[in-house]
């Protein structure tokens, strides 16, 4: 009898248990808290399995995958700059030949050299001192050539973009050599003195280039390389060739009949009429004034005898 009682008694404890409403919800959160734990532990041992599986040794700090060099995005968002540490500290001392500039500009452009103007192709930059500095990439790139040339006064070509290039002549002391990468604001050079224009002293002559064909790089400077890329130089390549190089010569050519403009002989300045150094003008004014006499003579010895007869 007791152990009936006993078990009555259990049940009717388990029935009045079951019988709140608290008790089934739980056991539902409890089940599906469990399930759920299980599937994240299992998907986690999976993932840590598959990443020792797939682990190489090339993986490791300091190794390279390939020997294709990393592209780096900085250089697309740097701009042009002077090729001078200090800009404050710097001087131009003959600007860029623009063809659409006025006459006066156009003339101060002007290199002459070997009995003949050329028109400026870049900038020729140097200190307010006058002594030495150090000239800095103004962009970087790769060292595309350097080459020593006397007249120039010896070359440094930096490549950016495919056609597009910085170039500096008048340097000396190089730092680089033909496939260097090298930074913006890397020093490269120093400045120095060149034969087609002394007169600018120790400079560095700076030109940028796109497709051969030189721009003017005060247009440039604290613009992206992209400004560049876009941009037409094939118009003024086509003006600056069929004007450059002109000799004195030449403009007192054209000036037969016509007194044309500055910016018709671009690439030259006309000069004013000079009599030559040896004496020629002179000596041949002489000889058309001996002729002059010799016939008004002979008219008069002509008349003379007529009126003899």
């Amino acid at each position: 009898m007791r152990e009936e009682e006993k078990r009555s008694s259990q049940d009717k404890s388990k029935n009045s248990f079951f019988k709140k409403r608290w008790v089934y919800p739980t056991v539902y959160i409890a089940s599906a808290a469990i399930i759920l734990t299980g599937v994240l532990w299992y998907q986690n041992s999976a993932t840590d399995s598959l990443d020792q599986s797939e682990y190489k040794a090339t993986d490791m700090p300091g190794k390279k995958i390939n020997d294709q060099p990393a592209v780096e995005v900085n250089r697309a968002m740097e701009n042009f700059v002077m090729p001078v540490v200090s800009e404050d500290d710097a001087v131009i001392q003959m600007g860029f030949y623009d063809n659409d500039s006025d006459s006066a500009e156009q003339e101060a452009a002007l290199v002459f050299y070997d009995n003949t103007y050329h028109p400026n192709t870049g900038l020729d930059i140097a200190a307010k001192d006058g002594k030495e500095f150090d000239v800095i990439a103004s962009l970087s790139g790769t060292v595309k050539n350097v080459m020593e040339d006397a007249v120039l006064g010896n070359v440094i070509e930096i490549e950016h973009d495919k056609g597009i290039v910085t170039q500096y002549q008048s340097v000396k002391d190089y730092k680089v050599k033909v496939g260097d990468e090298v930074e913006q604001g890397q020093v490269i050079a120093k400045s120095g003195t060149s034969l087609i224009n002394e007169k600018a002293g120790n400079h560095v002559h700076f030109e940028i280039r796109k497709d051969n064909v030189p721009v003017n790089p005060h247009e440039y400077f604290n613009k992206p390389l992209s400004a560049f890329q876009d941009a037409n130089v094939t118009e003024e390549k086509a003006s600056s060739d069929a004007d450059a190089g002109k000799s004195e010569d030449a403009v007192e050519e054209d000036a037969e009949g016509t007194t044309p403009s500055k910016k018709d002989v671009e690439g030259t300045t006309p000069t004013e009429e000079k009599p030559a150094e040896d004496g020629s003008d002179k000596k041949d004014a002489g000889q058309d004034e001996d002729k002059d006499a010799g016939k008004d003579k002979d008219s008069s010895t002509d008349s003379d005898t007529s009126s003899n007869s």
